[in-house]
């Protein structure tokens, strides 16, 4: 069956068979984002060099239009020293990090951005402004993060959540955990995914919850609970993306051995599985959060300008959709 690159998937040995070259996957994201218009983006607190550069090199691409948020002097200094040009960008000076955050989810509930963008402050002042139950962005979607991972060893586009937000969630925010990560994956014209639950078995047993709520994924999926991915769980990692592991157990299944989206238990295997693909298969790891009125992109400070690029490149095909969508259910 072809992928996304329009080659055909190997039905065996896919983990450790071959080499991908290193940001193929990204250089594709970042290549269609270039095609739709730039994003309004609401840059929050880019007062060091790797965010402030991340948001300037993305509006020279054109992918997005910038609204920087943070302390004037401090976000010029940084721009003067790394010799960025951000002259043409527009600039609001507030004070401190808490207040570009704040400022910056005012400005996309005014309307004047359609994406956030997370600088070099604390993801935890960023979020608690935008799940503000009065000012913030929630929806009544759960609110969920996205880990989009370039493995050089695999052949797609690996996505994994939820390993940065909810910490032990329950069926209901698996449930939108879920949808989160096929819309995005459909929305940024990847296709329809092959969905793994995982878990650290492939059969259902009572004695670990997670296999349960995989199977109760499953049946809500064939309700129509969840829609726009082909879901299959519970599976033990190794028969989520190795199809000789699925084989020697006797899975059949379309998603074992081949599976795009990996919904992880809760957030300590998640954040384990996305660290030891980043460390030990030397992936490349973008990030977004979704579930709230704008996609967000939530990268750590430590992250490379490509990955920051790859996340800004998914969140502007998605806001894109968005904006599509919203243009055909008013005409």
């Amino acid at each position: 069956m072809p992928n996304e690159s329009g080659s055909e998937t190997r039905p065996v040995g896919t983990i450790g068979s071959a080499s991908h070259p290193p940001g193929a996957k990204y250089d594709r994201l970042i290549a269609k984002a270039k095609e739709v218009a730039a994003a309004k983006t609401v840059v929050v607190h880019p007062c060091d060099e790797t965010s402030l550069r991340g948001a300037v090199e993305a509006a020279e691409l054109g992918i997005i239009s910038p609204i920087l948020v943070g302390p004037r002097a401090k976000i010029e200094q940084v721009a003067r020293e790394h010799h960025l040009a951000i002259d043409k960008y527009e600039l609001v000076d507030v004070a401190h990090s808490d207040a570009a955050a704040t400022k910056g989810v005012e400005l996309v509930r005014e309307g004047k951005g359609e994406m956030l963008m997370k600088g070099s402050l604390h993801t935890d002042e960023l979020m608690r402004a935008v799940t503000s139950s009065s000012t913030g962005l929630r929806t009544a979607r759960r609110i969920s993060h996205v880990f989009i991972m370039d493995v050089p060893t695999y052949p797609e586009t690996l996505f994994v959540t939820d390993a940065a937000i909810n910490i032990f969630p329950d069926l209901e925010a698996k449930r939108d955990i879920v949808q989160n990560a096929i819309d995005l994956y459909t929305q940024v014209g990847l296709g329809n995914p092959r969905v793994a639950i995982l878990s650290a078995v492939e059969t259902v047993t009572s004695k670990i919850p997670s296999t349960i709520e995989a199977a109760a994924l499953c049946k809500m999926a064939d309700r129509g609970q969840i829609t726009g991915g082909t879901l299959d769980g519970p599976l033990a990692f190794d028969n989520a993306i190795d199809a000789d592991a699925a084989k020697i157990k006797g899975i059949h299944s379309p998603v074992a051995g081949r599976a795009q989206i990996l919904v992880v238990p809760d957030l300590e295997a998640g954040n384990m599985l996305a660290k030891n693909l980043i460390f030990l298969a030397k992936a490349d790891s973008a990030g977004l959060v979704l579930g709230a009125r704008v996609p967000i992109v939530l990268t750590s400070r430590a992250d490379s300008v490509r990955s920051r690029m790859a996340s800004c490149a998914a969140a502007v095909l998605y806001a894109a959709a968005r904006r599509r969508d919203a243009k055909m259910a008013a005409a």
